[in-house]
């Protein structure tokens, strides 16, 4: 059954036309997602859709009847409501039907009266409302929703939780989703997936999310030049399709132009080849010149340059038993780690459990509560968050990425910034724009290119996929992997961390942060599952956590106290012996000896190397455990010593 389709509409907004004479429908049941690139209309159509837009050519025809829901791609407005109450408000048409069937069957009806309270009662229960409350009550429990919290007392990403539970409780017959997953973690986005997969309706989709795409699409719609192409299978299918087509397109166009330019040069031949032209090859030579011109030439892809600093020390991050949390409670707990130089690591984990607590102290600006946290040396950090905060919205988009300046400077060469902003996909006039008015993908360009001009050898990007189109996300995890500084990145794009990250950071269940080599798909197979702070854990659970978190940190043994008075001295003849060698070894006549003479003096300093920095790391580890152990012996309680 055809629940929607679109018969030659066309859509313009001032000179840029986004869709033109073009076609489409949906079909009971399907789950088409919608593609294209950022500001190829897509959002647009769904406005259209719900009839926010009015298309200027066209017609476009729904089922009789048909109930639509959809999940806006912003977050929402009103923070003052509660959970439930916004949630409700997804129910408003079928409260209206009721009221309105209770209002007519209070009264005295003729047979046309019963007729019309008989069509409300059956169009009520095809929406399958009459209990409103139990309904609402039933997807808040599924989403783990907490009714009565304002929505300003929630982070974006459980906002967008409440948001997608609004558009779900009216059981709409075609549900509409404009970037699902941006905000959710990775538990919302896998139950979000499973609740789609069953969805009895109609779904139609945008997403960046090409794990989520690849499970859920039967069907995908394309916008492409202002037409709309439907490909009748999955995403996968649909790139290898895709390929085919444009180089079968390129071909054709190929032909199509060297022809033309055979006739263009027959019509220029001499006055008496003019004479006994035919004029049906001339009329035909003009229709070739009118297709040629209304072809709609493929826009040039995304193409990314991120400035690098000069190389940073080996050892980049180090975090030594590592404590921090909120309110005596902890986030995290006792993490040790290193991050050596050329690491990509992802940071995977639910809402809430401390992925961004952990960047803070990585980065610095937030002091562990115990534990000590080294930044290596000559580092130059970009920060992906940072920028989206300093996001000035009436600047345009060059003055914000060139600062004021016409050029910037890209590994060492002059860029103009109208150029180097076109390999972000963006126009010279769309440059010149205020970033007020950028759509939500058009600002994460905007501040990506403004990051990249830069120099860094740590790159640290907090969800930087959101709202990019799978083009440019694909480009920017190309250039991602070429990038030869460290790269840490938190993000629920499972795709994406595939594709560019070595080895992940994970908040499991068990309280604890895993560190593991490969990406998410990896970490999946292991059978590990992710922390959910919202999910109630067993009371056994709970007092074995509580018990790891108030047990006290041991103090040292005698053999300890021993190392750690010794270790100074010890690590002081070392660092003597290496000064000797590395001043024999530079001697200018030291390599004019034979190889046997040589080799044992850089065989002893490489040694003599190795063993100081064991040492120095195990005085390291002495002292800090010293140092937690006083600390927490001075935080006990004192004795009561009243009468």
């Amino acid at each position: 059954m055809t629940l929607l389709r679109f018969d030659k509409v066309s859509l313009e907004f001032g000179k840029q036309t986004l869709l033109s004479e073009t076609n489409m429908n949906i079909q009971a049941g399907e789950r088409v997602c919608l593609i294209g690139r950022n500001g190829a209309g897509k959002t647009s159509l769904l406005r259209l859709i719900t009839g926010e837009l009015e298309a200027d050519q066209g017609e476009i025809q729904c089922k009789a009847g048909i109930g639509i829901s959809q999940l806006q791609q912003a977050l929402p407005e009103e923070l003052n409501q509660s959970v439930d109450e916004f949630v409700k408000t997804g129910l408003a048409k079928i409260e209206i039907l009721i009221e309105q069937y209770q209002s007519q069957s209070d009264q005295q009806l003729d047979k046309h009266g019963m007729r019309q309270l008989e069509e409300l009662q059956q169009q009520i229960d095809a929406h399958g409302g009459w209990d409103t409350d139990k309904r609402v009550e039933t997807v808040l429990s599924e989403l783990k929703l907490p009714a009565e919290k304002k929505l300003g007392e929630l982070s974006g990403g459980w906002q967008r939780r409440v948001a997608l539970a609004r558009a779900l409780v009216s059981k709409p017959e075609l549900l509409l989703l404009d970037e699902p997953t941006n905000h959710l973690d990775i538990a919302t986005i896998s139950w979000l997936e499973d609740r789609i997969s069953s969805w009895p309706g109609a779904v139609l989709f945008i997403t960046h999310d090409r794990a989520f795409l690849q499970k859920l699409a039967t069907r995908i719609l394309e916008i492409d030049r202002t037409k709309i192409l439907s490909w009748d299978c999955d995403y996968l299918t649909y790139l290898k399709r895709k390929d085919e087509a444009l180089h079968v397109e390129d071909e054709s166009n190929s032909r199509f132009d060297k022809k033309l330019a055979e006739e263009e040069v027959w019509i220029r031949q001499g006055i008496k080849a003019r004479r006994t032209r035919n004029e049906g090859r001339v009329r035909s030579l003009v229709a070739m010149r009118e297709q040629q011109a209304k072809r709609i030439k493929r826009t040039k892809g995304a193409h990314i340059s991120i400035d690098e600093a000069d190389k940073s020390g080996r050892k980049v991050i180090r975090l030594k038993n590592v404590s921090c949390g909120y309110d005596a409670e902890p986030i995290i707990d006792g993490l040790s780690l290193t991050i050596q130089r050329g690491e990509r690591i992802g940071l995977v984990g639910n809402n809430g459990v401390g992925k961004s607590t952990l960047l803070k102290l990585i980065l610095g600006e937030l002091a562990p509560t115990l534990g000590t946290v080294k930044l290596g040396t000559n580092l130059e950090i970009a920060y992906f968050d940072q920028m989206r905060r300093d996001l000035d919205p009436n600047k345009s988009i060059a003055d914000i990425v060139g600062d004021g300046r016409d050029y910037i400077q890209i590994n060492g060469k002059d860029r103009h910034v109208i150029g180097y902003l076109r390999g972000f996909l963006f126009s010279a006039k769309r440059a010149m724009e205020p970033v007020r008015i950028l759509s939500g993908g058009e600002r994460n360009r905007a501040i990506l290119a403004r990051l990249f001009t830069r120099p860094s050898n740590l790159l640290v990007l907090d969800e930087p996929t959101n709202d990019l189109d799978v083009e440019t996300l694909e480009v920017l995890e190309a250039r991602l992997s070429e990038y030869s500084g460290t790269l840490i990145v938190v993000s629920h794009d499972r795709e994406f961390l595939d594709n560019v990250v070595t080895s992940i950071l994970v908040f499991e269940d068990d309280g604890d942060v895993h560190q593991y080599v490969g990406g998410f798909s990896d970490w999946q197979k292991r059978g590990a599952r992710l922390a959910e702070t919202e999910q109630p854990t067993s009371a056994e659970a709970r007092d074995q956590k509580q018990n790891k978190r108030l047990k006290k940190p041991k103090k040292l043994s005698y053999k300890e106290q021993r190392a750690l008075e010794n270790l100074p001295a010890e690590i002081e003849k070392l660092e003597n012996r290496i000064n000797a060698l590395q001043k024999q070894v530079s001697d200018s006549d030291f390599y004019a000896q034979g190889f046997e003479l040589t080799q044992p003096v850089l065989d002893k300093l490489n040694a003599s190397l190795s063993e100081l920095e064991e040492k120095s790391n195990r005085w390291l580890e002495l002292e800090e455990k010293l140092q937690i152990h006083q600390r927490s012996k001075n935080s006990e309680p004192s004795p009561n010593n009243g009468a």
